[in-house]
């Protein structure tokens, strides 16, 4: 598939799920030898070995099927591999049918009469299409890589090593010739018959593309044949920085074929000279048009080269120094992929722009959008239902009245000011429009109510709404002081904490407005102390504020790391007494004085300790967004809770949060005809319901009482939690999906969106589907099943 140039208003909200397309052929897994087939020392093996770079296999002889002018139009290709060749070749791209795991996704087609209006659907998977593809153009890239190994008949594995090494150099070489020839052949010539910003829409920023090859190749050289490649690691970790103008590049790759496209329609004397200029590049073997999409294709496959040097690396020392380069490398990668598919998503919401009328302000400045439907509206002072279509966005729901193919805008709710409310009430009906929950003034002004088609619709647009609000006001947002709001950032940003990049160009992550910080929303809590000059005297600007709603400050919480027993004493005031392994809240600190003023949260005593007797508490659980999970019901009252179990099977269960005290949860079930309510207690960042049994979060303990009775800690409730609340009641799903293979999570990762799957650490992944467009996978961890980027993972080794 190649550009979706336009959006279609009216789709479910779960057409706005994850950046990943709709399921495409299978891919071969990286690095997944064939069966009982062990590494061999063969020419064959290597063959194999460095085949596993390409991300398809073709069968089809498209020679025979298409006219040259059809195989030269790159938005009709994804590459494929070929047998005798390294690297990548082209196959015709046509999308399967959906797989099993792709139809047991979603369990809102089990409601499809309910979904389809007057209009019908269209193809949904298009609302997944990125861009383009990343091996369109993969036969240009090919041909052009090929490179000529001189091998043995047998190969050790160092023989391997080396012919990787040999791959990554002279693939560079014939890559950095390339660029060389696009500026030289054809840049060049053309710039005295195109204006400057003609230039600059075709040929983007080749030159400066060109001289950071030419100082990478030089140095890649050196490595190899001077140095054993000993430092071939750190070369790719120091050009990660230098090689994000590829971001540039890529978002802006298709509207410079559009624009030589359109040149070359318009006047002959261009075309002609096109065709003379790709005479004396390349035999006119290759158009300017084929070898735009080049540098695409080869940024993308470093972290794959690396990939496969990695495995054929055996010394310890080699192999950790090589993996960081990796790393740097899937960096690059993700932010490359996530710029790409961000110009896709402005492309969307400029649609939606055009499509509202009486709309004065950009919708770009309402964040991601999350979808759109035919909803029913009222608000709280005047009960009468109004047909409106709504767009949600991550800070905003625009709504609207339909004006025949096009919207009139009506009103739009700042989410910043609201928050959501279930009515599970208005589920025990059976008609239609009935289904609804409230978006609620967080100043008791006027609120909203509004109402869905059916439940399960209004279940899907409960987690749309949940993750838009979870997005914008983040749990640690204003951890260690500092004000994360949501922001675009103009220029290249690495993460204050993690030191990765922030994905993409557009919201790509979170920027305290007192320091300046940036940071992913998943390592919001892990930056340091907010240092901002406003508050450079004191960043105790929380002091004699009311406790939160929960009976938490919201202050920064610290352990100690060595005895204070008030010797020497504080000049500032009475002394704290502290020991190794305590929590300490601060209740105000001065970044420049040796003495700050706490509250031991054991002993709630209250005083003054050195400053330098403390860290940032670790003990503290990192944040987790639970909107994703099937028994999460957000903000609810127990009699609310109460209402919406009361009617289902016995053992069905939610865990909600106290809505007096927001920071808290409870758990409630049904049980012997009654809903019993378990608050979740929190010590020292673990979280329990029963003394002798702690965990690191909710996300545990909840599966650990799935298969162990809660009569553990209550005789009187002798079951498991068996059926979260927003599952549907007839049981197990139709399809199991198929595990194609494990993978350990390398970093902590915090979804977006519904469709993503949010990781931490240390995670084990089940990975059931790596056919998703820009490096996405599709997985499970903890019973939890979504999208994730293959970057932040590592396969476990075969």
């Amino acid at each position: 598939m190649g550009v979706r140039t336009g959006v279609r208003p009216g789709a479910d909200p779960a057409g706005w799920g994850p950046p990943v397309p709709a399921p495409q052929q299978p891919e071969t897994p990286v690095h997944q030898p064939e069966a009982d087939q062990p590494e061999t020392s063969d020419v064959t093996g290597y063959g194999h070995t460095v085949q596993t770079l390409s991300y398809t296999h073709c069968t089809a002889d498209w020679n025979k099927v298409f006219e040259k002018e059809e195989i030269n139009n790159y938005t009709y290709f994804k590459s494929a591999a070929d047998g005798n060749s390294y690297f990548i070749s082209l196959s015709f791209y046509s999308r399967p049918f959906p797989t099993e795991e792709s139809v047991e996704d979603e369990d809102i087609y089990n409601h499809l009469e309910d979904l389809i209006d007057e209009n019908g659907v269209e193809d949904e998977e298009d609302l997944y299409d990125c861009v383009y593809d990343d091996d369109e153009g993969g036969e240009v890239y090919e041909d052009l890589m090929k490179v000529e190994l001189v091998q043995p008949q047998k190969q050790a594995e160092t023989d391997i090593r080396s012919c990787c090494l040999m791959e990554i150099k002279q693939t560079e070489e014939k890559y950095t010739e390339t660029l060389d020839s696009i500026e030289k052949f054809f840049m060049k010539p053309l710039g005295q018959s195109l204006s400057s910003v003609e230039i600059e829409k075709v040929f983007i920023n080749i030159p400066d593309l060109v001289k950071v090859h030419t100082s990478l190749l030089r140095e890649v050289q050196d490595s190899v044949l001077m140095h054993n490649a000993n430092n071939l690691f750190q070369i790719f970790i120091n050009y990660k920085e230098r090689l994000v103008l590829y971001g540039k590049y890529c978002s802006q790759v298709e509207s410079a074929i559009a624009s030589l496209d359109d040149i070359c329609k318009n006047r002959e004397d261009v075309r002609q000279m096109l065709e003379l200029c790709s005479k004396r590049a390349n035999n006119g073997k290759f158009t300017l048009r084929d070898l735009l999409v080049v540098p695409m294709q080869r940024v993308l496959k470093y972290h794959l080269l690396l990939q496969e040097l990695v495995k054929h690396t055996h010394d310890a020392t080699d192999k950790s120094n090589l993996r960081q380069a990796l790393d740097a490398m899937k960096d690059l990668a993700q932010y490359v992929n996530e710029v790409k598919r961000d110009i896709e998503t402005l492309r969307d919401i400029d649609q939606y722009q055009k499509s509202i009328e009486n709309l004065n302000q950009s919708l770009r400045n309402y964040g991601r959008p999350k979808g759109d439907s035919e909803v029913r509206v009222a608000s709280v002072d005047k009960r009468a239902k109004q047909d409106r279509h709504i767009f949600l966005f991550d800070a905003a729901v625009i709504v609207c009245k339909r004006r025949g193919d096009n919207y009139e805008m009506k009103e739009v709710i700042d989410l910043h000011s609201f928050k959501i409310t279930n009515n599970p009430t208005s589920d025990r009906e059976n008609r239609k429009w009935c289904h609804g929950f409230y978006l609620t003034h967080n100043q008791g002004q006027n609120g909203f109510e509004f109402f869905f088609k059916t439940k399960e619709v209004k279940k899907k647009w409960l987690e749309q709404f949940g993750m838009a609000l979870s997005n914008i006001c983040p749990e640690s947002g204003k951890s260690n002081f500092h004000e994360f709001r949501m922001h675009t950032f103009e220029t290249t940003t690495s993460c204050s904490s993690c030191k990765m990049l922030l994905r993409g160009v557009f919201y790509q992550g979170y920027r305290c407005s007192k320091c300046g910080a940036g940071a992913h929303k998943e390592c919001l809590g892990r930056v340091d102390v907010c240092v901002s000059s406003a508050d450079s005297s004191s960043f105790g600007s929380q002091i004699g504020k009311p406790p939160g709603r929960g009976g938490d400050t919201g202050l920064p919480k610290m352990m100690v790391i060595r005895n204070y027993y008030g010797v020497p004493s504080s000049l500032c005031g009475p002394p704290l007494n502290i020991q190794v392994g305590d929590v300490i809240e601060v209740i105000e600190a001065n970044i420049r004085s040796c003495w700050w003023k706490g509250r031991v949260l054991a002993t709630k005593e209250v005083g003054f300790f050195p400053s330098d007797a403390v860290k940032p508490c670790p003990c503290v659980p990192k944040p987790v967004d639970y909107s994703s999970q099937p028994w999460f019901a957000g903000p609810m009252e127990r009699l609310q809770a109460e209402e919406a179990l009361l009617n289902r099977t016995s053992s069905t269960y939610l865990v909600r949060h106290r809505s007096r005290e927001f920071n808290e949860y409870a758990i409630s079930i049904k049980y012997n005809n009654d809903v019993k309510h378990i608050k979740i207690l929190t010590k020292e960042g673990l979280f329990h319901i029963a003394e002798n049994k702690k965990f690191r979060s909710i996300l545990e303990l909840i599966e650990y009482y799935k298969h162990h009775s809660l009569r553990e800690g209550f005789r009187t409730l002798d079951t498991t939690l068996q059926f979260a609340f927003r599952e549907p009641e007839n049981g197990a799903n139709m399809f199991t999906p198929k595990v194609m293979g494990v993978a350990i999570a390398r970093y902590d990762f915090s979804s977006r969106d519904t469709r993503e799957l949010s990781l931490q650490e240390g995670d084990v992944v089940k990975i059931y589907s790596k056919t998703g467009a820009n490096g996405w996978w599709r997985g499970e961890v903890n019973g939890r099943v979504g999208w994730f980027p293959s970057t932040y993972v590592e396969e476990g080794e075969e």
